[in-house]
């Protein structure tokens, strides 16, 4: 016999049950009406004869695919480096596979792949995506827009000012680096500066804004622009170097960024924290501690924000609580001290 032929039915469910094809049909799909002693023996007739629902049938029942397309607006080189993106991933893969649904992986290597991922996303392969790492001038935002998918972003979508029920996690980056700023300026630290991420993101532009609302009128001299990654840190940190070579103190837009100027400063032979303090954003335990001196840092919950995302989406797609999810989740950020601060 076929493996196809071996296969319990839908049919043999029933017959087990001792109930019809429609309640196993209903119980089976998730619908409502069947008493729970039915819904009980149906279970139990699932379980004990291995049926495993035929997905397409079921997406004509329900309407769902029971996938979920996760979007990264980075090239695979900066996913598969950096480990936020893993932290992110782990929670939203455990989230959604605790609901039973698939996550599909789609990425940007540039702007002929946008055209691409928004005919898959309109394609009706998923029922929803999770999006992040957007920029500014991204037009993924619009493009899913027009597809007419349920949508949540990783970060405060910039482009959504005024626009009502855009749906996004995102961590208090503004009071963070405030935290990390008030921090070293307590310790004595009076010539601070700030390594920032890429300003066409929300998350470095609140770091930055977050920054100032401690320094006020700084010199424009300590803020480099960098781009969350460790080359980046080590060329901004030799530009800040160049420009106010008595620099006493560094914020660091995130981990990988600090890890690149402890690098430099190293080689310069600048004691951290005795010479220079630095202080990181995000806590990825895999680069702050390490990192050499251990890494003072601002955590944030990068699996957390990962599965509370996934989570919205899933209430968002469900009639009974869509109405009840909120629009904006924004979540704490704490300082972590280590040696380097």
């Amino acid at each position: 016999m076929t493996e196809t032929a071996q296969r319990p039915t839908l049919e043999a469910v029933a017959a087990r049950a001792g109930v019809s094809r429609a309640t196993v049909s209903r119980v089976v799909n998730g619908g409502d009406g069947v008493r729970e002693p039915l819904v009980e023996r149906v279970r139990r007739a699932v379980e004990e004869l291995g049926y495993v629902p035929n997905q397409a049938a079921r997406s004509l029942v329900t309407r769902r695919h029971g996938a979920v397309a996760v979007v990264i607006a980075e090239p695979e080189t900066r996913v598969f480096a950096d480990p936020f993106f893993a932290l992110q991933l782990r929670g939203i893969s455990k989230e959604l596979t605790a609901q039973d649904n698939q996550l599909v992986l789609l990425l940007t290597e540039g702007r002929d792949d946008h055209t691409r991922v928004a005919r898959y996303l309109a394609g009706g392969h998923v029922d929803g995506a999770l999006v992040f790492s957007l920029h500014l001038d991204d037009p993924l935002p619009g493009l899913i827009r027009g597809a007419g998918l349920p949508t949540v972003f990783g970060g405060r979508p910039g482009w959504s000012d005024g626009e009502a029920g855009v749906a996004y996690v995102d961590s208090d980056n503004r009071g963070g680096a405030r935290e990390a700023v008030r921090h070293l300026v307590g310790l004595g630290r009076t010539r601070i500066a700030h390594l920032t991420g890429p300003l066409d993101q929300t998350s470095a532009a609140d770091r930055l804004d977050g920054y100032r609302d401690v320094m006020g009128a700084a010199d424009p001299r300590l803020v480099v622009e960098s781009d969350f990654t460790p080359g980046g840190g080590e060329r901004a940190m030799r530009a800040l170097l160049e420009r106010r070579p008595d620099v006493d103190a560094v914020f660091a837009a995130n981990d990988l960024t600090a890890s690149g100027a402890l690098r430099v400063l190293r080689e310069r032979g600048r004691r951290v924290p005795e010479d220079v303090a630095v202080v990181g954003f995000d806590d990825m335990l895999p680069v702050a501690e390490a990192t050499d001196p251990p890494l003072t840092t601002v955590r944030q919950d990068i699996e957390e924000m990962g599965r509370i995302m996934a989570r919205l989406l899933l209430r968002r797609l469900d009639p009974r609580t869509s109405d009840e999810t909120p629009a904006g989740v924004v979540l704490p950020t704490t300082l972590v001290r280590r040696a380097s601060a």
